[in-house]
């Protein structure tokens, strides 16, 4: 062979090699990693069905890793973000507005709802309770303090002329995980609870409890944030496709579970079962799926509302905190817009 030729055919063949190790290369470097925190709660079901079952995955694509991260409390979720454990977490609330000030509004935004209502106030059966005028020397329970929960329960004995014990007041006010308010719900050691489903609805049908008010009784046409998703200012600015396409798949996830709620719930408990080995009965999550919307809307003005109940009751700190910048829905909405689907409205809203 012509040595002209030999010397073109190692130069193509050096090319070849150097341009797919290139691509190679590329392809390493662009591969980027979400590492997300969310709830084995129902009020998270878009998470714990999404990326459980890699819904989340397909729209994410390769070149994204999913790193979920299982959390049992707000407090916890958001100090996972402060420490770059995690990118973004699905949280709620006051949590979040928690996350939001102690980082004087730098380090974290909110950039999409997950769920609305899904909180209820339940009382034991044999207490006596019938109205707000009984709660004189009673012990209700909250799922932690200064959660959203918590937050909701004290500001209603506040409107009702009721002080905590704490206070000089006489209602006792016991934080306590969910699972150990069924317990002591089952013991008679408090006499009603304030909390999130399947929760609630588990301490009616397993603990002779009574619905005393669904929360969404307190707010506007019924519709007040639950659940959120929540990231790190810094991954944002730096991720704005993966942030995207997460919140691709979380509109879509959304719509799944609306579309069919049977479906979701046994979804919903086959990736429960995953991560806690346990499942929740079907007729308990479909009748708290009757108190609690999935939803994007972030509905920003219950936010600001329970922001402004978490200032009053001393939880954050003594100058009412400055929450304009709390949200970045620019992502969403541009999403939004091309499913045809109606925006966010968030000039309008006042704090």
């Amino acid at each position: 062979m012509d040595k002209k030729y030999i010397i073109i055919s190692i130069i193509l063949g050096l090319a070849i090699i150097f341009t797919s190790a290139q691509q190679s290369f590329s392809q390493t470097e662009e591969k980027k990693v979400l590492k997300i925190g969310y709830f084995p709660n129902i009020n998270h079901a878009q998470a714990v069905i999404g990326i459980g079952n890699g819904d989340f995955q397909k729209v994410l694509g390769a070149n994204v890793e999913i790193k979920p991260f299982i959390f049992n409390a707000g407090p916890s979720a958001i100090e996972a973000l402060f420490a770059k454990q995690i990118d973004a977490t699905y949280v709620g609330p006051n949590p979040a507005i928690n996350g939001y000030v102690i980082s004087e509004g730098k380090d974290v935004r909110i950039i999409s709802g997950a769920t609305s209502g899904g909180a209820i106030f339940v009382i034991r059966g044999d207490t006596g309770i019938n109205s707000p005028s009984d709660f004189a020397n009673k012990k209700f329970a909250s799922p932690q303090l200064g959660n959203t929960q918590d937050v909701a329960l004290r500001n209603y004995l506040l409107e009702h002329g009721y002080k905590t014990v704490e206070n000089q007041g006489n209602v006792h006010i016991l934080p306590a995980k969910n699972s150990d308010i069924l317990t002591l719900f089952l013991k008679k050691d408090i006499d009603g609870a304030w909390v999130p489903e399947p929760w609630g609805e588990r301490l009616i049908k397993d603990a002779n409890g009574k619905l005393f008010l669904d929360e969404r009784d307190l707010w506007p046409d019924g519709k007040f944030v639950t659940g959120l998703i929540l990231v790190r200012t810094d991954y944002l600015k730096q991720n704005p496709d993966v942030i995207e396409n997460l919140l691709k798949a979380h509109i879509e996830e959304t719509q799944r579970i609306n579309d069919n709620k049977q479906e979701a719930v046994k979804t919903f408990n086959t990736e429960l079962k995953k991560i806690t080995g346990q499942t929740i009965p079907e007729d308990v999550l479909q009748q708290s799926l009757t108190r609690l919307e999935f939803t994007y809307d972030p509905i920003q003005q219950s936010l600001y509302k329970s922001a402004t109940d978490a200032f009053n009751l001393g939880f954050l700190g003594d100058t009412k905190p400055d929450l304009s910048n709390i949200f970045d829905l620019g992502i969403l909405n541009k999403i939004l817009k091309e499913k045809a689907l109606v925006p966010i409205n968030s000039t309008a809203i006042k704090q």
